[in-house]
């Protein structure tokens, strides 16, 4: 079977959709960076932004896996969760790391996620 090689309309809107997630994300943790700093330290921001950044590319590559679904795959993988996993050993193994910033830090996305759901409820229009 042929891929077409436009994306149909409903593949448009997904692309908006990841485009629109990636920008709050990244919006969240930038106001949320900030807050840390000022409010805690640069150590305990820093170790948050580890996380927040993990979460990005876990996001990327949740969305990459989705965009194959039925094309070149049949069912999603597990394997960007060994990015989340091998993070969260890492900040066990070293003692300049901590462990909860950084997995606060990956949650951001789902922040976003919320973020989006309740703007597209509340208004629909807004898009």
């Amino acid at each position: 079977m042929a891929v077409p090689a436009e994306p149909n309309a409903s593949m448009q809107e997904y692309y908006q959709l990841q485009a629109a997630l990636l920008k709050t994300t990244l919006i969240l943790t930038g106001i949320t960076f900030g807050s840390v700093w000022i409010f805690y330290s640069l150590n305990t921001a820093l170790n948050y932004l580890i996380g927040a950044c993990t979460g990005v590319v876990y996001l990327r590559m949740l969305a990459r896996n989705v965009a194959q679904l039925g094309r070149e795959r049949n069912k999603l993988g597990s394997a960007r969760l060994a990015l989340l996993i091998g993070v969260i050993v890492l900040a066990a193994q070293l003692n300049e790391l901590q462990i909860m910033p950084i997995f606060l830090g990956f949650l951001t996305y789902k922040a976003a996620v919320i973020f989006y759901m309740l703007r597209t409820t509340i208004l629909p229009d807004s898009n």
